[in-house]
């Protein structure tokens, strides 16, 4: 996860973040923190990963309760990352409906993700039907960035979809 994780960040965000704090990620320190984060369970909810043919960590999501209140959505994608070098196979999309079929269970009917205005990958979202939901501006790194939430009001509608999209292939 931790190598992901810094592969994406730094493959993703030049221009978006300060450049410090690409130059500055560690896969230690990733490390440590997803093994705390995991055998705590603490700020992530739950985990899902996707690996490639040799086993290995091809892309991560997290997902769980909504953290802000006040916009309608009860469960939350956390994170979403699939490894450069994988992406354009379906992973994130498998990924996404995976997290969504698990909030779902945890009975968590809609959910949101907050994604950087300027990343253009923000517009997967929208392609597997997550409509904007809201803006905020948020101090990280010490700057000032843009964020869009996409939300998804019902996530039965987008699991059903699928579903149906299956059973015509």
């Amino acid at each position: 996860i931790a190598d992901v994780h810094v592969a994406t960040w730094r493959a993703a965000y030049p221009g978006m973040l300060p450049d410090r704090v690409l130059l500055g990620l560690s896969p230690e320190r990733e490390r440590a923190y997803w093994r705390h984060a995991i055998a705590t369970q603490g700020c992530v909810g739950f985990v899902h990963v996707a690996e490639d043919e040799s086993g290995g960590i091809a892309g991560y999501g997290s997902a769980g309760p909504a953290r802000a209140s006040g916009l309608g959505f009860a469960g939350e994608v956390y994170t979403l990352y699939v490894a450069p070098d994988h992406q354009g196979r379906g992973l994130g999309r498998g990924l996404l409906h995976a997290m969504f079929a698990r909030l779902r269970r945890e009975g968590r009917n809609s959910a949101l993700i907050w994604v950087l205005a300027a990343n253009p990958a923000r517009y997967f979202y929208h392609a597997m039907g997550g409509m904007p939901a809201a803006q905020r501006r948020e101090r990280h790194f010490g700057a000032l960035l843009d964020e869009a939430a996409y939300g998804w009001a019902d996530l039965s509608a987008v699991s059903g979809a699928r579903e149906r999209a299956k059973r015509h292939v």
